[in-house]
């Protein structure tokens, strides 16, 4: 287990070391309030776009289910005659320059996986660039939309936005509720009371104060032939190579044991590079990895290697509350 590892699991699981933190936190804490305050201000330099912008983000570090959720999002919209962009980050994209479209066909390397995943699914216009404003005043000259989506960018308040969505893992909530460097927030907690909706991944029914969502799994796609199986293609007692470069892997080990597969965990960091060696595992087993993975690996995949394809399944509860900010934000839409 690498440092970064120890530290997450410290952040969950409580470690004594970490009172050793406490004066870097509070100074991050002063850095953080100090940051938003100059937003509520109005300080800055701080692009209002001509369309509602809606934020989905999280404030712990690490995975939630985040991407699932916009794939959700951009497809009910659609189902209500509204044209949607997405804009991101890309992290860890390294393309010629920024702002930089996404296309389906480019190279993760270039595009950034979570950007790339987005738009091989859905086909959505989508903008990368660390200054998100900048992102969404490119993504509106080249298309009319009438929405546009933040990919992350809670924390990013050089964009006006018009509806805050957070996201949280309930398997691990909020850790030992201290900001980083001595727990996992990006803000102090009580920020939580200031956006318009949170949102618990893993959670059938709608905790107080938020609402639930559950990641579904749906199919198994072969990474060279794009062939889709139902999941009873693999039976129970299916012993696999289960690869995760994802914020929290644990989770999708746990869905794959759920399904009654047996997985052989192979966690990797967030947003990892992979190739053919590090993935020639000597057990021949079929790999399994998250859809994430599968965007780096397309180009060296062998015959067995699957992606597990998950929906996002929000509450009846945060579809009906949706609804009616879609309806305030754009009451004059299609």
């Amino acid at each position: 287990m690498g440092l970064s590892d120890r530290l997450v699991a410290a952040w969950y699981a409580g470690h004594p070391a970490l009172g050793l933190l406490r004066p870097l936190e509070a100074l991050y804490r002063r850095v953080a309030r100090r940051k938003r305050a100059r937003f509520l201000a109005g300080e800055g330099d701080i692009y209002r776009a001509p369309v509602p912008v809606l934020v989905v983000g999280n404030i712990t570090v690490g995975g939630t289910g985040k991407t699932p959720l916009i794939l959700w999002l951009i497809e009910h919209c659609r189902a209500r005659g509204l044209r949607v962009g997405v804009v991101s980050r890309g992290y860890g994209a390294q393309p010629p320059q920024f702002p930089w479209r996404v296309r389906a066909e480019q190279a993760a390397a270039i595009a950034g996986d979570e950007p790339l995943l987005i738009v091989q699914r859905s086909g959505v216009a989508l903008m990368i660039d660390p200054d998100r404003g900048r992102a969404v005043r490119a993504l509106l000259e080249q298309e009319r939309l009438d929405l546009i989506l933040s990919d992350d960018g809670l924390q990013h308040y050089r964009l006006a936005r018009d509806l805050e969505l957070v996201l949280i893992d309930a398997a691990r909530g909020l850790g030992n509720r201290r900001c980083l460097p001595a727990g996992p927030l990006r803000e102090p907690v009580e920020r939580l009371r200031s956006v318009d909706a949170v949102l618990h991944n893993g959670v059938e029914g709608d905790p107080v104060g938020g609402y639930g969502f559950c990641l579904r799994p749906r199919a198994l796609v072969n990474l060279r032939s794009g062939e889709r199986r139902p999941l009873s293609h693999f039976p129970p007692g299916q012993g696999v190579h289960a690869v995760a470069g994802i914020g929290n892997p644990q989770r999708f080990f746990a869905t794959l044991e759920a399904l009654h597969w047996r997985p052989i965990p192979h966690a990797f960091a967030d947003h990892a590079q992979y190739s053919a060696e590090l993935l020639d595992f000597s057990q021949r087993l079929p790999v399994l990895m998250t859809e994430k993975d599968a965007v780096k690996c397309r180009a060296f995949a062998v015959d067995d290697w699957w992606y597990l394809a998950v929906d996002a399944e929000p509450s009846t509860a945060f579809v009906t509350w949706f609804d009616s900010q879609l309806a305030r934000l754009l009451p004059l839409a299609p």
